[in-house]
């Protein structure tokens, strides 16, 4: 994972201070790429211990077309909570209640969590319902039956319902690309605006698991990561521990075991996953920006 520790040098050294709609500055690139071969090992970032259980539920949460934050919460995945609680803040619904009592209450009351939980047209709205198109049905039938399209793509970045989301899609659009002789898949990600400190581990490692997954289930290796960005930055409340990290040498990745292979990719559960040989250095603390 050297070249993650690449890209954060590469931001540091040619990167522009710039102001976002957080508030909180950052040190901006735009266009980079970076290549992981996931044929092997699976890209788990070592030099910070990294908490795969909650990127997994996160994907299987995509994948299933859900945006309500009850399943995330339930399984202590706390990365939506902040933009559900702005969400539900603008919402009629709109209660008085503070954050931890809006927490409190998507985990312990269901029909709470029903009417106050959703986050607009995320991610698995758009996947699994972009306009009544089913973009992950569709995108697994064209590669079992037409292997060599260049039509492999799915957009999370929908015009028309962008406004009405929680937080407009920052991994953007996704292609993958074939190779039926060598019976090996990879995938292609374009991401408009990367947090390269906390989210961009994260997407290495959530869109490798989906190149695993789309794989197993349409009969393919997992061959290639290619992640390619648009705004790429550093927060600047970020840079103690970007350099903590940059001190640190990376470790073997290390490997996805798939326990259990369902019919459809929706069907997935955590207990379908193993990682091995995992040996990492301590996590490292971060705020995250809203």
């Amino acid at each position: 994972m050297e070249q993650y520790l690449d890209l954060l040098r590469h931001i540091l050294k040619v990167g522009k201070r710039k102001h976002n709609r957080t508030g909180i500055d950052t040190i901006s690139t735009f266009g980079y790429q970076n290549r992981y071969d996931i044929s092997n090992s699976f890209p788990l970032l070592t030099t910070k211990k990294m908490f795969y259980k909650g990127i997994f539920h996160e994907l299987i949460w995509f994948l299933r077309g859900d945006t309500n934050i009850k399943y995330l919460v339930d399984n202590k995945v706390r990365i939506w909570n902040a933009n559900a609680y702005d969400y539900f803040k603008k919402s009629a619904h709109f209660d008085g209640s503070s954050y931890e009592t809006y927490i409190k209450l998507i985990e312990s009351d269901p029909e709470y969590a029903k009417k106050n939980g959703d986050i607009g047209p995320v991610y698995g709205r758009q996947w699994r319902n972009f306009d009544g198109i089913d973009q992950i049905n569709k995108l697994i039938e064209q590669i079992k039956t037409n292997p060599n399209s260049r039509r492999l793509i799915v957009s999370a970045w929908n015009p028309k319902e962008v406004d009405h989301m929680a937080l407009p899609p920052c991994h953007s659009l996704f292609q993958f690309y074939v190779d039926p002789d060598a019976k090996e898949i990879s995938c292609q990600l374009y991401q408009r605006s990367a947090d390269a400190f906390l989210g961009v581990p994260f997407n290495i490692a959530s869109y490798a698991l989906l190149i695993y997954l789309v794989g197993a289930i349409t009969g393919y290796k997992p061959k290639e990561f290619i992640h390619t960005f648009g705004d790429l930055h550093i927060y600047c409340n970020h840079l103690d521990q970007v350099n903590l990290q940059l001190s640190r040498k990376p470790k073997p990745c290390p490997k996805l075991i798939i326990k259990h292979i369902p019919q459809r990719i929706e069907d997935f559960k955590i207990d379908d996953f193993e990682i091995v040989d995992y040996v990492s250095d301590d996590a490292i603390k971060a705020e995250m920006a809203v």
